[in-house]
């Protein structure tokens, strides 16, 4: 005890040693509880950013001088030291003060806040448009490109983090909850117009670095743009609440030099070249039973469970669906169910990996319908 109190004694003698540990502590902890703006990666977020402060720091100084000037009046004037309050009625000098000076505060707040909004806006001359389409609870991302430049190019986002960090039984990585399996690309120094809508309900498509937050409104398309400066990996979320699984849905976006997005966007419709070929050929029973448990694990198992035996969703095994009609069966998958949370996956996976799931349903959990689909059956089926 004795020696816990000398070492108190030192420190209390020592107080450049306690600011300096105060000091290192703070600076730990200052990205931590931070909770301003960030400038972002745009001349456009810059000036987003510029503009909040302006208008925070005419804020401060002005509640500052209002305050200020109340406090003093209020101790420097009171009664107990005699002052009795002056009386007067429609003092031209205090009504052109109280007028004038709030008029030019607010010119000086509306100027940059006009240009910034009007640039905001101004989605005109963009090199690269790109629809961007919310769902329960994923991104669907299509580059409007010209047959000349080897036509559109669309996939889908989803979340990658695993489902043992998710219920804790593995250590959370670096960017849990903002990693997907396929981040969006864009060429750094050209500007990218955004065309953003949904499928089902609302959501938002948010990434703070690129100073990009627009509503996705089924029925609607709202337009935004960006046009980065850096490359890098930046990550967002959707920011409107959108359903259980709203915290699930996260974007990611890497801002690449010109010749690497290129490349980007030749392996994407050399992809679909070879997917087209592919739903030519025909598959074995086993090579869709592998493939088809791999799907149904990443896209069906969380409504319909794991082993088939329901959850959130009715059950696969022994249900009248997977055991009944085959088309009716193929139906559901491609088209969904209106008014359930039965979606329509036809355009979330592709042919093969349909043919793929429906056989694995139809045969697996113990229902042996010995139905075997193909990927090109799902195409005729979708195409009729």
């Amino acid at each position: 005890m004795y020696l816990y109190a000398k070492q108190l004694k030192k420190l209390a003698l020592s107080p450049v040693l306690i600011l300096a540990l105060l000091s290192e502590s703070a600076l730990a902890n200052t990205e931590r509880f931070m909770t301003n703006m960030v400038p972002g990666v745009t001349e456009l977020g810059r000036d987003i950013y510029d503009l909040h402060m302006l208008v925070m720091w005419i804020c401060i100084v002005t509640g500052l001088f209002v305050f200020g000037f109340m406090f003093y009046s209020m101790i420097a004037f009171r009664k107990s030291k005699g002052h009795k309050p002056a009386n007067f009625h429609e003092n031209l000098m205090a009504e052109l003060s109280w007028t004038i000076i709030p008029t030019i505060i607010l010119f000086a707040m509306a100027f940059p806040a006009s240009k910034t909004l009007i640039e905001l806006y101004n989605t005109d001359d963009a090199d690269l448009d790109i629809l961007i389409t919310g769902y329960q609870w994923k991104w669907k991302y299509k580059y409007l490109l010209d047959e000349e430049d080897g036509g559109p190019v669309e996939f889908f986002s989803n979340l990658r983090t695993p489902q043992s960090e998710i219920l804790g039984e593995e250590v959370k990585g670096e960017h849990y909850l903002l990693e997907v399996d396929e981040p969006l690309f864009i060429p750094v120094n050209q500007k990218t117009r955004f065309l953003i809508t949904a499928n089902d309900v609302i959501h938002a498509w948010w990434v703070p670095q690129l100073a990009v937050k627009k509503d996705a409104i089924p029925g609607f398309i709202n337009e935004t743009w960006t046009k980065p400066i850096e490359t890098g990996t930046f990550r967002g979320q959707c920011a409107e609440l959108c359903g259980k699984d709203h915290g699930f849905m996260p974007v990611v976006v890497n801002v690449v030099e010109q010749d690497k997005f290129d490349a980007f966007i030749k392996a994407k419709q050399q992809e679909a070249a070879a997917l087209a070929e592919v739903i030519k050929l025909e598959k074995t029973m086993d090579e869709l039973m592998a493939e088809g448990k791999v799907v149904y694990e990443g896209k069906c198992a969380a409504c319909h469970g794991v082993d088939g035996q329901g959850g959130v969703g009715p059950a696969i095994a022994g249900s009248a669906i997977a055991t009944g009609d085959l088309a009716a069966h193929l139906d559901i998958g491609v088209n969904g169910v209106p008014g359930t949370a039965m979606q329509a996956f036809g355009s979330q996976i592709n042919d093969v990996e349909m043919a793929a799931v429906i056989t694995y349903q139809r045969n697996a959990f113990g229902n042996n319908m010995g139905d075997k689909v193909q990927p090109i059956d799902v195409y005729q089926f979708k195409n009729k």
